[in-house]
């Protein structure tokens, strides 16, 4: 797949951790940002999550962002 997504996230978030693992199992690309270390990309998260850094946040190639998606919700924006 050509398009990438894009995952918010931080070290120590399981749900981060989680959607990775299932993402890398079915073959989806996805790069990650940081947001503990990329202050740029904190702001960015706020202002998707109302004032919230929530993680992971997930940015599709339409920009399109959901908040800790479901593999089920991912693979239907991606239309997979």
């Amino acid at each position: 797949m050509s398009a990438t997504l894009t995952m918010y996230s931080t070290t120590w978030c399981g749900y981060c951790q989680r959607l990775k693992q299932q993402l890398t199992r079915e073959g989806i690309s996805y790069s990650e940002v940081d947001i503990e270390q990329d202050p740029q990309a904190a702001q960015y998260v706020e202002t998707v999550n109302g004032g919230n850094q929530t993680v992971p946040t997930v940015v599709f190639p339409d920009g399109t962002a959901l908040t800790n998606p479901s593999l089920k919700q991912v693979k239907e924006l991606l239309g997979l």
